[in-house]
C-alpha cells in the first residue's frame, strides 16, 4: 500500500461519531451548527449538550441518527474543502 492511499483512506475517518460529545463536537467545529438547525435541534441551547453525546441528543428527538452523523461529516470535510483552496 502507498502512502498517497494510506492517506486518503485517512482523510474518509469520521471526524463525528453518535458517541461524540455534542458541545465538544461544536467547539472543535462551529460550522456543523446549521446541521443541527436543519435537523430542528437547538443543541447548541440545550443544557444537556454539555453531558449527551450527538447520539444520544439526536437520539431523544426521534431524529435518525446515522443520517444526522453522515450530513455533520460531510459538513466538515465540504468546510475543510473550502479552507483547503485558500
Amino acid at each position: 500500500m502507498e502512502l498517497k492511499d494510506v492517506m486518503g483512506a485517512a482523510e474518509k475517518v469520521q471526524k463525528i461519531t453518535a458517541d461524540t460529545n455534542i458541545i465538544e463536537a461544536v467547539q472543535a467545529h462551529p460550522e456543523i451548527m446549521q446541521v443541527f438547525a436543519d435537523y430542528g435541534l437547538g443543541c447548541i441551547g440545550c443544557m444537556a449538550s454539555s453531558f449527551e453525546s450527538i447520539g444520544e441528543g439526536a437520539g431523544a428527538h426521534g431524529i435518525d441518527v446515522p443520517a444526522l452523523i453522515e450530513d455533520l461529516n460531510a459538513c466538515i470535510a465540504e468546510y475543510e474543502g473550502e479552507q483547503a483552496e485558500k
